[in-house]
């Protein structure tokens, strides 16, 4: 049985005013939530209607559960884990930078792209959407575990790191062209603006998907499409 108290507390958790305050975040579905186990993150909470399956699970009505679910059709687990503490950069490897992406499902598919090319790390501005939005964490299908996300002053970040800097436009060096190095920073612009032009002064390499349609065709490719050919591209 879940408290008024409780439930008021799990809805609070749709919005990154109430993540902050109770320092927690809601996961929706049994494998995802099995997944945030896996990766060590703290569970505090966690609601089924079915027999429970998972150590510690609180048995709820269907509808109980529809209204503590983000969902429009609710999954028969819910889970409330703490929000991960904080951990450094690394001073290797590839970074993925985030400029202003606004969508949950573009930055949901990005973790799960970044997931399976191996990028741990993921900087975003300030003005990019939360990914503990349930609609990120939903999109993102359990990678959100093993993807660390990071919310900085991308012109600060971007001025005092050393790596190569390399920035996705419409026109620029074909990624099929390129050596990419081991070590280095990806940025992906906004879905309706691309990289803005402060962060653009500093990206030492502007690079480009080559398109093959010159007679008409889309003006420019969805963001997440587009990190998941470029990261394809340097993973080769």
């Amino acid at each position: 049985m879940i408290t008024k108290k409780e439930l008021k507390e799990i809805n609070s958790l749709r919005n990154k005013k109430g993540r902050k305050a109770l320092q927690a975040f809601v996961v929706e579905g049994k494998k995802s939530i099995q997944e945030f186990l896996a990766a060590g993150f703290h569970l505090k909470g966690l609601y089924t209607t079915e027999e429970p399956s998972i150590n510690g699970s609180i048995l709820v009505g269907e509808n109980e559960m529809q209204r503590m679910s983000f969902l429009k059709n609710a999954s028969p687990y819910l889970g409330v884990f703490a929000l991960p503490r904080e951990i450094p950069l690394p001073k290797q490897g590839w970074i993925l930078v985030l400029d202003q992406v606004a969508d949950p499902g573009n930055l949901g598919t990005i973790l799960r792209i970044c997931d399976w090319f191996g990028i741990k790390h993921v900087v975003s501005s300030t003005t990019t959407v939360d990914c503990f939005n349930p609609k990120v964490v939903q999109a993102s299908m359990g990678s959100l575990s093993r993807t660390h996300c990071h919310y900085l002053n991308l012109e600060h970040f971007l001025a005092e790191n050393n790596r190569p800097i390399y920035g996705t436009y419409l026109e620029g060096e074909s990624i099929y062209t390129i050596d990419f190095p081991k070590d280095a920073i990806l940025i992906m612009g906004s879905e309706a603006n691309g990289i803005s032009e402060n962060i653009s002064r500093l990206v030492q390499h502007k690079i480009t998907l080559p398109k093959k349609n010159l007679t008409g065709g889309p003006e420019s490719l969805n963001v997440a499409i587009a990190t998941a050919l470029v990261l394809g591209e340097i993973s080769r």
